[in-house]
């Protein structure tokens, strides 16, 4: 059944590429219209997918859970998607030779895109909505924590295909959720063009490692938010309430918070009112500290292991270490960092230009929250993954980065 459906969504490859952007962006938000009619159905299904997570904790449930406002924020992205410009046949560069060729590069789509995602229902609309913007077709993969809320979505953005009438066989949804299904997409050369996992680290290594067709790597973040001596204290700790807490078990959650030693006595105590008594004073989840050793001098905590600094928490947890300086900031991200997201709050520009200049990873922050890294917030309209590789793509990948390129080249006799 994989097979054919991947026959089906090949065959419908040049559908996607010959539409005009017209007919997509009406189908776009057809799609969205339909997610929202559909909002009951949407909300049942997730309902039981709910239920069924015994499995999982309540900040990972909470990338399960579907609500009214969020069926309506993603049918919002959708119609971003459908307002950007379209990025088929873009002319990326063009010259004219000695010899009287003229030549160009040209964008155009990839062809049939596969995601192999876990928990978050959401990713189903994000990416059929951007691989039709784009010029492909997508196949779907979910993990079975979120396979009733994906198949309901999917159901819901066919009907606005067929609304449309447009190809279903546009947007694909594998229903077998074995391990093999996930194999066959990382090794079906013949049908998929490029292949996109996201989801842990044992999800991405797993697609990394033995997949055959094109693979992208999407990072897990372990972002850091580096606390400089010359830090807006106030700034500093608005920043990393927002990166830590605002939605933990998402990949641009901070984990990681180096502190300056010439402000630390000053800091940690603020940090820990803010994360760990205020919240539990107002009934919230206090954030659990793993601190240095030089961080326990200070405040109280959990003493921190090795491990606690190259660790994706996902959760209501942040290591703490403090660091002599910015260079030290710098090694520390340097060791440990998944080159996703990392940021330096400051308010001299030397620290600043040098923290920038040397921390490798897809998206570099001054004095701002690591949860922007957001195709939504970044104004992609949505985000297929964010990846931390550096060929092809790097950081969140919208319509732009599922296009790859081929030269064009127009002449009149020549020959060589």
């Amino acid at each position: 059944m994989i097979y054919e459906m991947l026959k089906n969504a090949k065959k419908a490859v040049s559908v996607a590429t010959n539409l005009k952007d017209s007919d997509k962006n009406r189908a776009l938000n057809a799609m969205a219209k339909a997610l929202v009619e559909d909002t009951s159905a949407i909300l049942a299904a997730n309902n039981e997918d709910i239920e069924a997570a015994t499995h999982l904790g309540d900040v990972m449930k909470d990338r399960l859970r579907l609500t009214e406002e969020r069926i309506s924020s993603i049918a919002d992205a959708i119609r971003k998607v459908a307002s950007l410009p379209d990025p088929n046949g873009r002319i990326l560069d063009c010259h004219s030779h000695a010899n009287g060729l003229q030549i160009s590069k040209v964008s155009v789509p990839f062809g049939v895109v596969a995601v192999i995602f876990e928990s978050r229902p959401n990713v189903s609309a994000d990416t059929a909505a951007l691989a039709l913007k784009s010029g492909n077709v997508c196949v779907l993969r979910c993990g079975k924590e979120s396979y009733n809320s994906c198949r309901a979505i999917v159901s819901s953005l066919k009907k606005g295909l067929r609304s449309c009438n447009l190809d279903e066989n546009l947007i694909n949804l594998v229903e077998d959720r074995s391990r093999e299904s996930a194999n066959i997409l990382m090794t079906a050369n013949e049908y998929v063009d490029l292949l996109i996992p996201r989801g842990g680290a044992g999800l991405i290594r797993a697609c990394v490692e033995n997949a055959t067709v094109p693979c992208i790597e999407t990072g897990t973040g372990i972002c850091h938010i580096y606390v400089d001596e010359y830090a807006d204290i106030e700034k500093a700790l608005n920043i990393i309430e927002n990166a830590k807490t605002s939605r933990p078990s998402v990949c641009n959650a901070e984990e990681v918070c180096l502190v300056n030693k010439k402000i630390a006595a000053k800091f940690l105590p603020k940090l820990k009112e803010r994360l760990v008594d205020s919240r539990a004073r107002e009934g919230k989840i206090p954030v659990e500290l793993r601190l240095c050793e030089r961080s326990l001098e200070i405040i109280d905590g959990t003493k921190a292991s090795d491990a606690d600094f190259s660790t994706e928490f996902l959760d209501y947890i942040l290591a703490v270490k403090i660091v002599d300086n910015v260079n030290e900031a710098i090694s520390h991200i340097a060791l440990h960092s998944t080159h996703h997201s990392d940021a330096i709050i400051t308010e001299l520009q030397i620290n600043a230009d040098k923290f920038i200049k040397n921390v490798d990873s897809a998206a570099v922050y001054v004095n701002a929250s690591t949860r922007f890294t957001d195709g939504g917030e970044l104004g992609l309209g949505a985000e297929i993954g964010i990846s931390t590789q550096k060929l092809h793509a790097r950081g969140p990948m919208g319509i732009n980065e599922l296009n790859t390129y081929k030269y064009i080249i127009r002449g009149n006799g020549q020959t060589r």
